[in-house]
């Protein structure tokens, strides 16, 4: 694959993104702000009855908008951009995929390595969960999750590619499967827990944010398969038929 396609490829990769960032951000008002306001409201109710008062310094209204959608619209063009990148790797590499089904296979693998194992073992929590104390060291535990997630899932694509010719290729991914889950398994036996609830924070409103927090994320890479699948293959499917049809033309002329 050439500069240019790879340029174009990374553009479309944003302009999806910005696209399916648009559909998380619907879901994120509708869905993940009314369990927002729920928590902040639980956590201003709790702080009163200790006598403690903090200074609004960005208002509730800002947050919820302004500073939402920033928020969701960068994350989803920067997030594109780099599922762009990872499917001019993946094209051709991963088996014999068009264009749409390996953007499908590689937001489906961002998805599960990005966002879900991580969640699995440090799930999102509402502003009002969690000792302000720990902050920085919970923020540094998820992104350290990040990273050992996507390495990870690389070592077993390259696993269940070396195993191919020994194995066959359904045998090479059920054994690079089966690996990836058994290291990701000591990873969260070894790494500490970072779930510090509070024991009369409402269950119900942890849990619905949680799940909030999930359909934002499946929106987002669902939107970005599918959108960026049909840029791609309209990219580069196009680009081949049209040097099949010059093929005959050359040869006559010849």
């Amino acid at each position: 694959m050439n500069s240019v396609s790879v340029r174009a490829l990374l553009v479309r990769g944003m302009l999806a993104g910005l696209a399916t960032g648009v559909l998380a951000l619907i879901t994120a008002y509708l869905l993940g702000e009314p369990h927002v306001d729920s928590a902040i409201a639980f956590e201003e109710a709790h702080s009163h009855d200790h006598g403690h008062d903090e200074v609004e310094l960005v208002s509730r209204t800002m947050q919820a908008t302004g500073g939402l959608a920033t928020g969701v619209l960068v994350y989803g063009v920067a997030l594109g951009g780099i599922a762009a990148l990872a499917f001019c790797v993946a094209l051709g590499r991963i088996g014999r995929f068009g264009p749409r089904a390996t953007a499908g296979l590689v937001a489906l693998g961002a998805f599960v390595a990005v966002f879900l194992v991580p969640f699995l073992k440090y799930p999102a929590n509402p502003p009002a969960v969690g000792d302000p104390d720990t902050l920085d060291q919970r923020t540094a535990l998820f992104f350290l999750m990040i990273a050992l997630s996507v390495l990870l899932a690389v070592a077993a694509v390259i696993l269940g590619r070396r195993l191919a010719p020994r194995l066959g290729n359904w045998n090479a991914t059920v054994a690079a499967c089966a690996a990836l889950v058994v290291a990701i398994g000591l990873a969260y036996a070894f790494l500490p827990s970072g779930d510090n609830v509070p024991e009369h924070f409402p269950a119900t409103l942890l849990w619905e944010f949680r799940m909030s927090s999930l359909a934002i994320e499946l929106v987002l890479w669902t939107g970005f398969g599918l959108i960026f699948g049909e840029f791609a293959e309209r990219l580069l499917v196009p680009k081949a038929a049209e040097r099949d049809e010059r093929q005959p033309e050359t040869a006559a002329v010849s």
